[in-house]
């Protein structure tokens, strides 16, 4: 374990968000909303979006921090730095990044940003033509294996033959997003409940993966702004600290490109949190009971699921009985899960707005909140690797 940490020296002091939309829908470019996402969380924090000197995303972000700062007017830039990998998996360790620039003395004031536009770049979810496959796609491709959905639907199976986990577990938690939708009226899914039976009779995209258990597509934007913990105050009394986060991944999961395929890995059934979410817990300093709400991506409910288990927060023997729609909707749930709708139901932010909804349920402010909530984990995306993990806490040092 490293000496020293991030763990309550750096605060999340400003959270903002586009309008979500429906993929094609957005009236503005995707550079443009990036922008207002920026403005709007520097607004929310009180900060000159000026005094910006520093940027952080993840998943080969078309929106380059020079030609930000050159827009926005910043009047020095200091630090910038992407997270490797594509997806989702970086979503947590970009605000990690972030965290570390400030904590290194590199930066003061640093906006974590993702914005999307798919009508206006084209959908991750569907295949596209390529000359070469590379890495991972390459051993996949010639065998009729061309989506998201069809690679990790592979993992996803093994983990539920192993395990004997039921499908009724994945629809609770597609059924959990949905609920929480009803009640964020940024939600893309807001107004359009969703039934078990409709789940039970939606078509399969991938076995075991229904509609429902796929995140949506979509435009719009998201940002945070972080500062170190002592100026935190300055801008907020509501302050929200890092206590632990972990990025990276258990050996020979080499799923990106130039990898081998992690269809060979020695552990396949696995969400690539068997390593991260230790080390996350013990840079906090808490146990997985003291978790009060969780915010899991889904790119695919299966991976939710698993990385659920990997953070210790079910057994996998026991996820017939506890993964059920009262145990995690807001806000009585044993352990209310998306709160604002997430993937599925909120908006696709690449996972952003999961770590913006983390903030919003400890500043007390969500849709759906959870009475008393003190330490949110926030999970990217599970199933890739390098993945990332975030645990957020009201108090810089917060010991449960």
């Amino acid at each position: 374990m490293p000496r020293d940490t991030i763990r309550g020296k750096v605060a999340v002091v400003g959270i903002g968000e586009t309008a979500y939309y429906k993929r094609g829908q957005s009236p503005h470019s995707e550079f443009k909303l990036c922008l207002d996402a920026i403005r709007a969380a520097a607004r929310d924090a009180g900060v000159d979006v000026r005094d910006i000197d520093g940027f952080s995303s993840y998943s080969d972000d078309r929106n380059d921090a020079m030609r930000i700062s050159s827009v926005l007017d910043l009047k020095e830039l200091n630090y910038c730095v992407m997270q490797w990998g594509g997806g989702g998996g970086g979503v947590m360790g970009a605000i990690a990044n972030g965290a570390a620039g400030i904590l290194a003395g590199y930066c003061d004031t640093v906006v974590v940003h993702r914005a999307l536009a798919q009508g206006q770049f084209g959908r991750f979810g569907q295949a596209m033509a390529m000359p070469v496959a590379p890495g991972e796609w390459g051993h996949v491709m010639p065998y009729g294996v061309l989506s998201a959905a069809q690679l990790f639907g592979m993992r996803i199976t093994r983990f539920m033959h192993e395990h004997g986990v039921q499908q009724s577990a994945l629809r609770a938690i597609a059924l959990a997003c949905y609920q929480h939708a009803q009640n964020n009226p940024r939600a893309v899914m807001h107004g359009k409940p969703l039934t078990a039976d409709l789940y039970d009779q939606s078509r399969y995209i991938t076995e075991p993966l229904h509609l429902y258990d796929c995140c949506q597509e979509n435009d719009g934007a998201a940002a945070l702004i972080l500062v170190a913990a002592e100026r935190a105050r300055e801008f907020t009394d509501k302050p929200v600290y890092i206590l632990g986060a972990a990025t990276g991944s258990a050996p020979a999961q080499g799923a990106t490109a130039g990898g081998i395929s992690y269809h060979n890995a020695p552990d396949y059934a696995t969400a690539n949190f068997k390593t991260l979410a230790p080390r996350a817990y013990r840079m906090a300093g808490i146990e997985p009971n003291d978790v009060d709400v969780v915010q899991a991506y889904e790119n695919f409910s299966g991976g939710t699921l698993m990385a659920l288990v990997e953070h210790g927060l079910c057994e996998p023997d026991a996820i017939n009985h506890f993964f059920v729609p009262e145990n995690l909707t807001a806000p009585h749930g044993k352990l209310p899960l998306n709160t604002s709708g997430g993937n599925l139901a909120e908006c696709y932010m690449h996972g952003l707005e999961l770590a913006i909804e983390g903030v919003r349920q400890l500043r007390g402010e969500s849709c759906n909140q959870v009475q008393n909530a003190r330490i949110a984990l926030c999970i990217g995306g599970p199933l890739v690797a390098p993945a990332s993990t975030i645990i957020f806490g009201t108090d810089a040092g917060t010991n449960p």
